[in-house]
Order: C-alpha cells, then structure tokens, then sequence
C-alpha cells in the first residue's frame, strides 16, 4: 500500500509528514543560468547513478510522462504545480513504487529530495532523507561551504536547504472559532501556516501545512526539534476543542451525519463540495461518531475525488460535468469495497 492510504501516529490530527533537501552539484551554474546542456548533463548524472542508490528507485523524464499522471503527482504533493506545467524538456523524477521518496531534477534547484510518511514521523523520515542525500553526495558531490551550508538557488533555503513539513486536520478549531488564535501563534514560533496547496489565507478540508521558515544556523535535528514541538502543541488544541465538541453531541453527530448522508447519496459532487463533505466525514470517523468508515477509507475517499487521481482511477479523461458524476460514482464504490 501506498504511504498515503496508511494510517500513521497521530493520523487523527497528522494527515503527512515530509522532509524536503535542496541541494546543488559542485561547477554546475544554479538552475537560472544552466545552459540546455547542463541541464541534459545534470539529468545524464542523475539517471545514470540511479540504480545504484537502492531502494527501487527509477529516473523518469518528466516529457515521458502523460499530463493526467503528472497532475496525480502534484494532487499527492510529490511535484509542485510548477513543475507539471513546465514546458522544458531538462525535467525529470527519480520516484520508488511507494512512492515516499521523490526527488525532482532540473526544479528550482538542482535536485529536491523529498521523502513522505503518514502521520507523525519526522524523526523517521529526516533519517531516511539524509540517508539517500548522503549517498547522492558520495557520487554528485553537494555545493557547500562552511560559512553557508549548502548553497541553494533560493537564499531562503541556504544553511541546511530543509523544508520540514507537517500537514494539520484542524476541523474543530475552526468550529469553535479559535483557529485564527492558534495560527497566529504558529508564526510567531517562527513557523509558515498555509493552505493545503500553499494557500496563505485559506484551506481546503481544513487541511494546513505547517513548517519552518529557518534554514540557516540550524543543525537539521534542531529544526525538526522546534517543528515536532509547534505541531504537538497544535495538536494538543485541536483535541481540546473536539472534547469540547463532543459535549454538544446532538449537535456534532447531525453535522458529521448530514455531511456522510450527502456524500453517500448525491449523484453529482464537485472536487471542492467532497473535500468539505470529507473533512466532517474524518473529524466524525476520527471521534467515533460514524462507525461505517475508518480511516483508510477516508484517505481513500480524499485521494480518488480529486480530479486527476479520480480521472486516473477510472481509466478515461472526463470533462467538469463527468467528473462531478462519476465522483459520486466512485465514492459509493470505494464505501462498498470496504464493507464486503
């Protein structure tokens, strides 16, 4: 099973973690001043070290890989949009079955090592990352000085080039109104609060991303350190305000079954109608509320209505209207599949 249909520690609150390395080759001109050339020498070093780094990776070229595929990747956070929309030819992704590591070549940087789990992990994770950077560096060979780090196309990034990350349910802090109140708190800690796809003022399904903004003058263990406390303090108050939640039990079980009566009865839903359908539909699976999901179905149910991992399921492009219909379609199948 893929990292993102698994449950993980704390994966009522912690939807994902991830680690994130920018990294640079030594005598090879950042991103904006490469020449075709080196981008093709780059993506040749890439792909020719590939199959010795282990744990079953492989190189694609991004112009390899059809639109709808692409646009799966960036619904799982493994591209940025940017990248899927580029018309260069120099692009490419080395990416294991799993799909937990994914590292992008030819993006911003050289190359963006990313590694994925569920839930909370981040200790786990930044190991594995700095297991595989360690490898690529052995036979790359990393731009780094002992002032600055690691050098990076983006002077934000430079010491350590670690974007640490955690993404937040964060449904019954909303609710109650203190949500305002807790992100402010977040940046104040020196941490970046944003939407699920980088949004600054807003979130899809309630769903945030929280991670550091400093890179330099950190070790990568200190770093993780300050996050994994931010995000169990957060923690802490979205709990909090779910038992406040469930002391109006009348009132949150109408919300949460209304929103499980829509999205199991309607025959057509949009992408963002279905997200927040979804949102109550985990907050009530997570608190016990609905006994006909768990957890993985609900992963399930927000991965496979998202328009190109929907569109990918069922094997066939569909205009909005299509979608719309089969989304319904499909979320009466997956609800079935896990009750037979």
């Amino acid at each position: 099973m893929n990292w993102y249909l698994e449950s993980g520690k704390d994966s009522d609150v912690i939807i994902s973690s991830r680690i994130r390395l920018a990294r640079n080759i030594k005598n090879l001109p950042f991103k904006l001043k490469m020449t075709k050339e080196d981008k093709k020498q780059l993506l040749e070093k890439v792909k020719f070290i590939t199959p010795s780094i282990g744990y079953g990776l492989t190189f694609f070229y991004l112009k390899d890989i059809d639109d709808l595929s692409k646009m799966t990747l960036v619904e799982k956070h493994m591209i940025s949009p940017e990248m899927a929309l580029t018309k260069e030819e120099e692009v490419a992704i080395v990416i294991n079955e799993e799909e937990n590591i994914c590292i992008m070549i030819n993006e911003e940087d050289h190359l963006r090592l990313q590694v994925f789990s569920s839930g909370r992990d981040l200790q786990n994770t930044l190991q594995l990352a700095i297991e595989i950077e360690q490898k690529l560096d052995e036979q790359l060979g990393f731009s780094c000085t002992k002032e600055y780090g690691y050098l990076t196309a983006c002077p934000t990034n430079v010491g350590t080039g670690l974007r640490a990350s955690i993404m937040v349910h964060l449904p019954a802090l909303k609710m109650t109104g203190n949500l305002s109140k807790v992100l402010h708190i977040v940046n104040s800690f020196g941490m970046t609060i944003r939407g699920v796809y980088g949004e600054e003022s807003k979130s899809k399904a309630d769903i945030y991303q929280i991670s550091n903004n400093q890179t330099l003058g950190m070790t990568e263990s200190e770093i993780v350190a300050n996050l994994e406390n931010i995000t169990k303090k957060v923690m802490e108050q979205e709990r909090l305000a779910r038992k406040y939640l469930t002391k109006n039990s009348d009132e949150l079980e109408d919300r949460v079954y209304r929103s499980y009566g829509i999205l199991t009865n309607a025959r057509k839903l949009s992408s963002e109608e279905s997200e927040n359908l979804l949102s109550d539909i985990k907050l009530g699976t997570d608190l016990g509320v609905i006994q006909e999901l768990d957890d993985n179905t609900v992963k399930k149910l927000m991965l496979y209505t998202k328009p190109a991992s929907l569109q990918k399921r069922v094997g066939t492009l569909l205009d909005a209207n299509q979608r719309d219909k089969k989304r319904a379609e499909v979320i009466k199948q997956i609800i079935k599949e896990k009750n037979e």
